[in-house]
C-alpha cells in the first residue's frame, strides 16, 4: 500500500476539520454581531419615540 493516498486522505481530513472549525467561529462571531446590531436598533427606534414624544409636546 502507498503511503501517497492515505497521506492525501489525511490532509483533506485535516483541511475540512480546519474549515469546520472556522465556520464554527464565524457563526457565533455573527450571532453576536446580530445581537448587537438588534440592540442598537432597539435603543435608536426607542430615542426616536422619545423625540418625536418630545416634539410633540412642545408648544
Amino acid at each position: 500500500m502507498s503511503w501517497m493516498p492515505v497521506a492525501a486522505v489525511l490532509l483533506v481530513t485535516a483541511g475540512l476539520l480546519v474549515l469546520g472549525v472556522l465556520a464554527v467561529r464565524l457563526w457565533l462571531d455573527v450571532r453576536a454581531l446580530a445581537k448587537g446590531v438588534d440592540k442598537a436598533s432597539r435603543a435608536l427606534a426607542e430615542a426616536a419615540e422619545d423625540l418625536a414624544a418630545s416634539a410633540a409636546a412642545r408648544p
